[in-house]
């Protein structure tokens, strides 16, 4: 079986809370072909004091001209020398089999662009069914702890388009799956990768502007004006005292 070198990707701005166990959960991975690259956007608390204390275990990038969050993630794949490559958000965690499963996956099928596994979140999240990625935004699990893709099928379709502010992320998936047809699939329901942190950057967001970029990216690519609308609709109906707070 080959041993793919795998990069975790971590941003941080004042993530001292959490850090330390993000860097541990990597650390404890029993699969070890890996490296940990962390990109700090100007933190002015404990965080890079944290980060110096595993200084074996990760490669710490300085990101003094620090544009949000995307420009980080973006930084950090530029900067990696894996084959494979993970987002871990800085309040996330993998458990100690994830990189193994990761492996394997990728070992098993060998034309395997991306894979998702499975999530705690606010419940378990599991599957992947891009069949639906027209009219829900549950087509997958989540984006940090979640989502690993081999850096050449990343590189091919780009990075992720520093105009979104939110949903950088969704707009990626929308071009890995609808324009370029990349070949995905997720784990077994039991293979769990972790813990997705509720609270975060996420849950911080004005909802209406989140909306409001989906559109946006939907429409850039290529999805029908009258289908965009519909769902916004809806969306805002089912939403509406997230909205009105």
């Amino acid at each position: 079986m080959k041993k793919y070198k795998i990069s975790i990707i971590t941003v941080t701005k004042n993530s001292e809370k959490f850090l330390k166990q993000n860097i541990l959960s990597v650390k404890s991975q029993k699969y070890k072909n890996f490296e940990h690259i962390i990109v700090d956007g100007n933190s002015s608390d404990k965080t890079i004091k944290i980060i110096k204390s595993y200084k074996r275990n990760i490669k710490l990038i300085k990101n003094k001209n620090d544009k949000g969050l995307y420009h980080a993630m973006n930084v950090g794949i530029k900067n990696s020398t894996g084959d494979i490559v993970g987002i871990l958000n800085s309040d996330d965690i993998y458990f100690k089999n994830t990189l193994k499963i990761v492996n394997k996956y990728f070992n098993k099928f060998n034309n395997l662009d991306f894979l998702f596994g499975s999530v705690y979140k606010h419940k378990l999240l599991s599957g992947y069914n891009p069949n639906i990625i027209n009219w829900s935004f549950g087509f997958y699990t989540t984006h940090s702890v979640g989502f690993f893709i081999k850096k050449k099928s990343q590189l091919k379709i780009g990075l992720y388009n520093l105009k979104y502010n939110y949903s950088a992320d969704y707009d990626l998936f929308m071009r890995m799956i609808k324009k370029y047809k990349l070949k995905g699939m997720s784990t077994k329901k039991n293979e769990i990768f972790g813990r997705f942190r509720p609270g975060g950057l996420s849950s911080r967001i004005n909802f209406l502007d989140y909306l409001i970029e989906c559109n946006k990216i939907r429409l850039n690519n290529g999805q029908n004006l009258i289908q965009v609308y519909l769902i916004f609709l809806l969306r805002i109906l089912k939403n509406l005292r997230k909205i009105l707070k």
